[in-house]
């Protein structure tokens, strides 16, 4: 039943209807957001120790944002 499921066919369909409903400009961020969610799901299902690299690129995110004002 699942066995021809993902033919490049269906995934050019997949990718029309994706830009079509979100645009081109919106397309790179969605990917890269996902990108971000699966290795978070990754490293959580590790259940290892942040590394230090990760830790700190996150304290220092934290510190501009507090200083940084954002305008809406």
């Amino acid at each position: 039943m699942f066995d021809n499921l993902f033919k490049p066919e269906h995934l050019i369909i997949i990718l029309v209807i994706a830009l079509l409903i979100f645009g081109p400009s919106k397309l790179p961020g969605l990917g890269k957001g996902l990108g971000e969610a699966f290795r978070g799901f990754k490293e959580g299902i590790k259940g290892g120790p942040d590394t230090p690299d990760t830790t700190a690129k996150q304290e220092t995110a934290a510190k501009s944002e507090s200083v940084t004002p954002q305008v809406k």
